[in-house]
């Protein structure tokens, strides 16, 4: 693969998420977050023990955190417990649940 397909290539995947992301609901992250994410990030966004704190994260960063996990990619500390969880998520539960933490832990 050439240079410049090979940037066009990783940039539309980069973007992908931001993509993703137009199409999230809310409620629909609301859901999702109530049924897996609050047991470690808490009720209000802002972590518990040693799970970190969600709260002025945007919606992007979020989608490519978990497609990130999604995929075994290694970002920290808790990376093996976050790839049993988003592991299990959908491009649509991505963009659900990022469009629900961008807009309620502000």
């Amino acid at each position: 693969m050439k240079m410049p397909a090979l940037i066009a290539a990783l940039s539309l995947l980069m973007l992908q998420p931001a993509l993703a992301l137009e199409a999230g609901e809310p409620a629909a992250g609301q859901t999702r977050y109530g049924a897996n994410c609050i047991n470690c990030h808490g009720k209000t966004g802002k972590g518990l023990a040693e799970f970190p704190a969600l709260v002025g994260l945007d919606g992007v960063h979020v989608a490519q955190r978990l497609t990130r996990y999604r995929s075994k990619e290694e970002l920290g500390p808790n990376s093996a417990v976050m790839w049993s969880i988003a592991g299990e998520l959908s491009d649509a539960d991505i963009a659900n649940i990022a469009a629900y933490v961008s807009a309620t832990f502000k």
